[in-house]
């Protein structure tokens, strides 16, 4: 979780300003559990890259069961559990990864409302809830986050649809590739976290 504030003790923080430092955090910690999936969910994906390059030589994984000349309901010749098994578990990874995205959403929104009362009450006049940052900042920095995770999590539904199915080697890797270095998050969402949690007083200045 974002660390406390060691900033000193203020006579006492707006209800705006709190729920805006309750938004850094949660930001932070839902990024965190986000970043933990990732990492976790690369061995699965990893195992499923070297399953379909292992088999890239033999017929397609999918054997249509009416194509089998048997009464027999088993499962098909070719038909590999443990394929299934780390597709399975990644899903499950990626449908967490989905509900932190509706959460971010969620914080988005919230922001939003924030901004939208601050206007309401004090016009234009921008007076920083805490150190320096005008409320409206914020609402941009969270609309900026989201928009990568948004990305991301676009991406990442494209492989979970596609890795199993995939006979190309090169593509393999590049789905591999992009589900561990996140391409949409850029480094700049660091930055814009960390600064986050130094304006509300969650970092120390």
């Amino acid at each position: 979780m974002a660390g406390r504030s060691v900033t000193p003790k203020t006579p006492g923080l707006s209800v705006s300003a709190r729920k805006i430092k309750d938004n850094a955090a949660d930001w932070h910690n839902l990024i965190m559990k986000w970043e933990t999936l990732n990492e976790n969910s690369f061995t699965s994906a990893t195992k499923i890259v070297n399953i379909k390059i292992a088999t890239r030589f033999k017929d397609k994984l999918e054997i249509e069961c009416d194509n089998i000349a048997s009464d027999d309901r088993s499962s098909p010749p070719d038909y590999n559990v443990e394929l299934e098994e780390h597709c399975t578990e990644l899903l499950g990874i990626f449908e967490n990864m989905t509900k932190i995205h509706q959460k971010m959403e969620k914080l988005c929104s919230t922001t939003k409302g924030i901004c939208d009362l601050e206007k309401y009450h004090h016009g234009d006049h921008k007076t920083p809830l805490f150190h320096t940052w005008p409320t409206p900042y914020f609402y941009e920095a969270s609309v900026n986050l989201l928009e990568m995770y948004s990305k991301e999590l676009k991406l990442k539904q494209t492989i979970v649809q596609e890795i199993a199915h995939t006979a190309d080697q090169d593509l393999l890797m590049v789905y591999l590739s992009s589900w561990l270095y996140q391409p949409y998050i850029e480094h700049s969402s660091r930055v814009m976290l960390e600064s986050m949690l130094l304006e509300t007083g969650h970092r120390s200045l």
